[in-house]
């Protein structure tokens, strides 16, 4: 074993092993009966539908990584890129500054795959911008449909508001322009970084906005049993928290979670629909990804040594 698969082994151990730490540390918050409890307040129809959301986000998030192999000019068949999405996002989403820690995992799946260190930096790279996207596009979309809920969480006036909502709609619409007609590296200081193709661009946009807004739904199912809000509010209030998540990578987005939705549902009840999101977009998801990813990392491992073509199968 090689140094380098030494150091990611260990990386990826300690990635499993914090994420087990956290999620010990959220749960024994509470007993195991303000668990069960919260949990079943909430309506079989409506954590249905929220197991069927946050499913629909994790869906979505493969697309990024179906679109990340795209830009780096490669071709994977989509359940593996599927695999090897699943099983990254749903241990980085819970350790947190997923471009490292799901990165990590990314590594083992796609260098088995033929994909090289650069060609997996623009897969996570691309991901990380498509993330981007989506945040700021659904937020264009919640300042513009309720600029006064938007404004009172971020403390701004309604034309400061709507002001920050015409800077939304322009990303996106300039991305693509960009990547429509930038035919060289677009260069910042001493950044340089070549755009995708502008069909690529638009599917970054639809695949990353679709994304949050499953996770907003997922959100507003298990607040629906105990609020009147509306989907709207939600969503916004939730965009608009989680763009603080990202800037700071905290694990799960804990705080920011806290923060909308005792924003959205002040008092006790809003710890029933909090943990029952948890549980269903954040633990669920991994209490089956790592699992899956040990049972991989065996199945592959043993491939390794008796199938040399599947390396030059995804090249």
């Amino acid at each position: 074993m090689t140094v380098k698969r030494i150091l990611f082994f260990v990386v990826l151990v300690a990635a499993t092993g914090l994420a087990g730490y956290l999620l010990y540390g959220t749960l024994s918050q509470y007993s195991y009966d303000e668990i069960r409890e919260s949990v079943t307040a909430i309506p079989l129809l409506r954590l249905a539908g929220a197991l069927g959301f946050a499913a629909a986000s994790y869906v979505c998030l493969t697309g990024f990584d179906y679109l990340g192999v795209l830009y780096a000019g490669k071709r994977l068949a989509y359940p593996r890129v599927a695999l090897a999405s699943f099983c990254g996002l749903s241990i980085g989403h819970n350790v947190g500054i997923a471009a490292l820690s799901s990165g990590a995992v990314r590594y083992r799946f796609y260098s088995r795959w033929g994909l090289t260190a650069e060609d997996i930096t623009k897969v996570v790279l691309l991901c990380g911008m498509t993330v981007g996207l989506g945040l700021v596009s659904l937020a264009a979309v919640g300042l513009c449909l309720r600029p006064e809920e938007a404004g009172h969480i971020l403390g701004l006036g309604r034309s400061a508001t709507l002001a920050l909502a015409a800077v939304c709609l322009a990303v996106p619409i300039v991305y693509v322009l960009l990547s429509a007609t930038l035919r060289t590296p677009l260069r910042i200081r001493k950044w340089s970084l070549q755009l995708p193709d502008w069909r690529l661009a638009i599917g970054q946009i639809f695949i990353g906005t679709l994304n949050f807004t499953c996770v907003a739904a997922c959100l507003y199912q298990t607040l629906a049993a105990f609020s009147d809000a509306g989907f709207v509010k939600v969503a916004a209030a939730y965009v608009l928290a989680n763009m603080a998540a990202v800037v700071s990578h905290v694990p799960g987005g804990v705080g920011v979670l806290e923060a909308t939705v005792l924003y959205i549902l002040p008092g006790a009840a809003s710890v029933g629909a909090l943990i029952a999101f948890r549980v269903i977009y954040f633990f669920i998801p991994l209490f089956i990804g790592v699992p899956l990813f040990l049972v991989s990392e065996a199945v592959l491992k043993s491939r390794d040594g008796i199938d040399p073509k599947l390396q030059a199968e995804a090249s």
